[in-house]
């Protein structure tokens, strides 16, 4: 066994854009520039509503043929109907691909087996890479050390790279509270995608008050808890590192929370702590952001 450790992610799943007009079709919805794509590198990308809130989120992968874009397996059908709704007269087909079981890998470099598709995960280097394997092969064809899909996010929770559908709700949400302007996900200078003028807005403007940020709590946290300071409600815990602990009750005390940061920022300034549940949280300061997370207020 190598030093990397790899997961399935059962909860993945593949589409695939094929045709003459599929980049450039592909190029005018997304968020990031399709023109990324080439020579085995991926674009995480969003497909956003006219609004500018994030309808789906993927990562995008040239084939050779076309693209492949692997997304949570609950949104295939969804992104394939939107998709539908603008390809009009464009010589473009939209299909399934369920002949691929996706991966995950980090630590370490893994032995690919025939037939699999690799790329670095774009948003972090610490996340490793994504492997789309035939569905004929196993996770010990990896040459690494089989891990879960928990093992899997909590080094993502550990990384504070939010994931959709999890850290932030589908429909609700603008790229920027989900970081995509802090992990590549949103490309300003590659022209128009649908909802590009609200999102160049908001980062034009520095207007984007709620952020994804690490939480660290000194009790165990639950998805879907309120967050508060004071009596004033600030966010929502979103993912949270459920390798920690034993037994059948899992949950830890490291997770991610979708916050106004504004708010947080005058509580801090008052003295009010902020509290999950019964959990006092600390508020952490991601390594690649740009943006401030306001200090745990002194005791």
């Amino acid at each position: 066994m190598g030093h990397c450790q790899a997961a399935l992610l059962s909860d993945r799943g593949i589409l695939r854009v094929a045709g003459a007009d599929a980049h450039k079709f592909l190029q005018g919805v997304i968020t990031n520039d399709l023109n990324k794509a080439r020579d085995g590198a991926a674009v995480h990308a969003g497909l956003l509503s006219p609004q500018g809130k994030i309808l789906f989120d993927f990562f995008v992968i040239s084939d050779g043929e076309g693209f492949l874009i692997e997304v949570a397996k609950d949104n295939l059908a969804g992104l394939a109907k939107r998709l539908g709704l603008y390809r009009l007269r464009a010589q473009v087909e939209i299909a399934d691909a369920p002949e691929f079981q996706i991966a995950a890998v980090w630590g370490g470099q893994a032995s690919a087996p025939g037939g699999a598709i690799a790329f670095a995960d774009p948003r972090h280097p610490d996340l490793g890479l994504r492997i789309l394997l035939p569905e004929d092969a196993a996770l010990g064809d990896l040459a690494c050390t089989e891990g879960s899909a928990e093992d899997y996010h909590a080094q993502r929770i550990a990384l504070s790279v939010p994931e959709g559908g999890r850290d932030y709700a589908f429909g609700d949400t603008f790229p920027h509270e989900a970081l995509f302007d802090q992990l590549d996900g949103v490309d300003f200078k590659k022209g128009c995608f649908i909802g590009q003028e609200v999102v160049s807005r908001m980062e034009h403007r520095g207007t984007a008050r709620k952020r994804v940020v690490p939480v660290e709590a000194d009790a165990p946290l639950q998805p879907g808890l309120e967050v508060t300071a004071g009596d004033l409600p600030i966010g929502t815990i979103g993912s949270v590192d459920q390798t920690q602990g034993s037994g059948t009750q899992r949950s830890g005390t490291l997770g991610l929370a979708l916050l106004r940061l504004d708010r947080a920022e005058g509580a801090a300034a008052k003295g009010l702590p902020f509290k999950a549940g019964d959990a006092v949280l600390k508020l952490r300061q991601p390594s690649f952001a740009t943006f401030d997370v306001p200090s745990m207020p002194a005791a």
